[in-house]
């Protein structure tokens, strides 16, 4: 199996959670991380209506979770693969935890044609790979993948209240 392809079935493992989080009332993205060895370490859904915590997006609360659980050396070696693009937040969370490299399925731009200005979403202009240029490690950063959109907006569909 290539690492792209590899990347798509991880990503469809990510949406899985997404599936589920949006199942249990949570607003629809999921996370995985993966380590070098493809062992997958941890899983992590939106957790924001759960908790009432409004920093609880999938990839700041696997970030959390992961550098209290694993080494930065493992993290370093591990991948973070989520549903979309991590915004800032989550992208600086995923940066101090020291997980080498972000694999995500659907790009913030995309996500915003998804959600117009729901309040539940008000997303950024900014980019993962923005904030990560804007540090000193050389995390790697890769998406869209274009072979999961659909699968990825699927999950959306119906969820926001768009109010363009």
């Amino acid at each position: 199996m290539s690492a792209e392809q590899r990347d798509v079935e991880y990503l469809k493992q990510a949406n899985e959670v997404a599936k589920q989080a949006r199942a249990s009332g949570n607003t629809p993205f999921g996370a995985i991380l993966v380590d070098e060895s493809g062992i997958v370490l941890m899983k992590q859904g939106n957790a924001e209506g759960d908790t009432g915590d409004a920093t609880a997006h999938a990839e700041m609360a696997l970030a959390s979770r992961a550098s209290r659980a694993f080494s930065k050396e493992t993290l370093w070696k591990s991948t973070l693969y989520t549903t979309c693009e991590p915004c800032p937040m989550c992208t600086g969370a995923i940066y101090w935890a020291n997980i080498g490299r972000i694999v995500y399925g659907v790009s913030e731009r995309r996500l915003l044609e998804l959600t117009g200005s729901d309040e539940k979403n008000p997303t950024f202009s900014m980019g993962a790979e923005a904030v990560i240029r804007s540090g000193q490690k050389d995390i790697h950063v890769t998406g869209p993948i274009p072979e999961m959109e659909s699968e990825i907006t699927a999950v959306h569909e119906g969820f926001w209240n768009k109010n363009n």
